[in-house]
This record gives C-alpha cells, structure tokens and sequence, in this order.
C-alpha cells in the first residue's frame, strides 16, 4: 500500500517529465537510474529514495522541493 505523499510524488515526476517532453528512458539516464525503476517510482508502486529524488530533480532540472510539493 502506498502513501498519498507517495502517489502526490510519483505524479509530480511524471508531470515534470511530460512536460520537458522527455521519455522515460530519457530520464532515467539523465538521472543515472534504471529506467524500470523509474517507471515503478512514476506508477508509485514504492517509496523513492532520497539519493534517487535529487537524482531525479537535478536530471529534471528543479530544486528537490519541486517534487514533494
């Protein structure tokens, strides 16, 4: 089961994704993660790490906060 803040994350990303027209193979290696990963992070089938948010916020081009708001 996962949390609210969990689903609010994993839809944030992958809006922001959308948004910069990026795919998530695209992504995934801007952020230096398996693109499965990604994908299961986007669907929120499990908690992001910390490591893996900034990895993703930095390959996205926003500030760690932009993604938990």
């Amino acid at each position: 089961m996962t949390t609210p803040g969990t689903r609010r994350v994993a839809a944030r990303i992958a809006e922001l994704r959308d948004q910069r027209g990026l795919s998530q193979e695209a992504l995934a290696q801007k952020a230096r993660i398996n693109r499965v990963t990604l994908a299961r992070l986007e669907r929120a089938m499990h908690p992001p790490t910390l490591d893996t948010l900034e990895r993703i916020a930095r390959a996205l081009g926003v500030r760690l906060v932009d993604l938990v708001r």
